[in-house]
């Protein structure tokens, strides 16, 4: 669908005015439509948005086949088979086509058939309800609502010299068309993680440096070590407790120097160390913030560039009348594709009852217009090899929370299934259970293809149900969700 004609009379009125284009965008969209809303989505930059181009996507396109070929090593028969070097052009060649090449005409088809207008340009706030697109070459009143699902950008921290040596941050770490000779990653959280893991199997020279201790420290604690020895066995140089001190490249697209700072080892005389990292790229993946700087929020008294405070229904508290939204990374509840679609689904709902007069379910915290799973039963899978996926509370997020819980751990590489799936299987899965309610409030698991077991976690946390009902779900044998069993078998004794 091309974009609509200016029209440069009156003002076009929607019931729904959504800022962004991304997942969450098209989804709030589209269930505010389902709902007999008009909506039309504003979008600068790609319909489908970062995690169609520049995320989801294709980091997953480079990554499956890292661990489709280090699970076809573990397999009897599979392994010589499996020991050459992965196909690097055809991997980023099939990395574009997930991309959709970076071209938007599918999405904008999707639109189109879905009922939903689109409108071309940057959108600003200008006001309560209205929305001007290009300094005002179109102006948008909403009826009902505006959905800011703007998303968020990556941060470069204020090193001397990294700026002007322009790194690479998410977008071209998963979109270049070449593989470095030695890339550098700064940063141990998933981006870091996930892109140590790629570009490493596909050939470069890998240094990942993390200011902190260890890897993945939203996670279990056991999840980051399984995973930095992993990708030390792979042949990343991992250095942990370093600061970068300095960045320089002094020709453009040339190597690039990173000066760091580390810690003094033990019984040394104290302080820190110097050291020098000559690299092609410099991959910066150490944090994000929300697309709000230049969205007119000053129009209607908010911060501009600030992450917008948000109730359950996701709608901005603060705003007088209760028409501004905020959904997706931007409400800063939880940074994940999927919980921005799912944010959609509730913040759609929500307008639509609005909309028509319908109470909103507030008191309910699990019904159709709460983001509750936002806080209780999150759940995320970290595409590394191996795998690390989650969902709910930490042991140390339930302590932080003043729950008495009690923690059940089992070895995944005892589980019949696992053994079969890879020899020499190595995994680690443990549930925190909520002693006062006996329900689960988290779970986690480490190991080769765990990814999929993560739904099954998911149900359990979002449903809240029994450890005694969950006895009654069998796992199927032989596989890997047998550990549901042995977990459950600990726990009763």
């Amino acid at each position: 669908m091309a974009a609509t004609p200016a029209t440069p009379a009156a003002d076009e009125a929607y019931d729904v005015i959504v800022l962004g284009a991304g997942p969450t965008g098209e989804n709030l969209a589209d269930r505010a439509h389902a709902a007999g809303l008009s909506a039309v989505i504003v979008e600068s930059e790609l319909v489908g948005g970062e995690c169609s181009y520049w995320a989801c996507m294709p980091s997953k396109a480079l990554l499956r086949p890292v661990t489709a070929r280090s699970d076809a090593r573990r397999v009897p028969g599979l392994r010589d088979a499996a020991e050459g070097p992965l196909d690097a052009p055809a991997v980023l060649t099939h990395r574009n086509a997930v991309a959709a090449h970076w071209k938007d005409d599918g999405q904008v088809r999707w639109l189109d058939s879905a009922g939903i207008d689109l409108v071309r340009g940057h959108g600003r706030l200008a006001g309560p309800r209205r929305v001007v697109v290009d300094d005002g070459e179109r102006t948008l009143t909403a009826r009902h609502a505006v959905a800011v699902c703007t998303g968020s950008r990556p941060v470069l921290p204020p090193v001397p010299g990294l700026a002007e040596a322009r790194p690479w941050t998410s977008r071209a770490a998963t979109s270049s068309q070449a593989v470095p000779g030695h890339l550098v990653v700064v940063g141990g959280g998933v981006v870091g993680v996930e892109m140590a893991t790629a570009w490493r199997a596909l050939g470069a020279s890998v240094t990942l440096l993390v200011r902190g201790d260890g890897l993945l420290p939203r996670m279990e604690p056991f999840a980051g070590h399984l995973v930095a020895a992993a990708l030390t066995e792979a042949g990343v140089d991992l250095r942990t407790g370093v600061e970068v001190r300095e960045v320089r490249r002094e020709i453009p697209g040339g190597p690039v120097t990173v000066a760091l700072d580390t810690p003094a080892g033990p019984g040394g005389p104290g302080g820190t160390h110097s050291a020098e990292i000559v690299a092609d790229e410099l991959l910066i993946a150490t944090g994000r913030a929300p697309r709000t700087a230049d969205i007119g929020l000053d129009t209607i008294g908010l911060a501009p560039g600030s992450w917008l405070d948000v109730d359950d229904t996701c709608r901005v508290t603060g705003v007088t009348g209760g028409w501004l939204y905020g959904v997706g990374d931007v409400n800063h509840r939880a940074l994940l594709t999927h919980q921005g679609k799912y944010q959609a689904r509730i913040a759609g709902a929500a307008i639509a009852a609005r909309a028509r007069g319908v109470p909103i379910l507030e008191s309910d915290p699990w019904g159709a217009h709460a983001a509750t799973a936002d806080t209780r039963a999150v759940p995320q899978v970290v595409f590394s090899d191996p795998e690390a996926a989650s969902v709910g509370l930490t042991a140390a997020a339930a302590e932080r929370a003043g729950h008495r819980f009690q923690v059940v751990d089992q070895d995944l590489g005892a589980i019949a299934g696992a053994s079969l799936y890879a020899d020499g299987y190595r995994g680690r899965a443990r549930m925190v259970v909520d002693l006062d309610r006996e329900v689960l409030l988290g779970a986690t698991f480490v190991g080769p293809g765990v990814g999929e077991l993560l739904h099954s976690a998911t149900v359990a946390v979002a449903g809240e149900v029994p450890i005694e009902r969950l006895w009654h779900a069998v796992p199927a044998y032989p596989t890997i969700s047998e550990v549901w069993l042995r977990l459950l078998e600990t726990y009763r004794g």
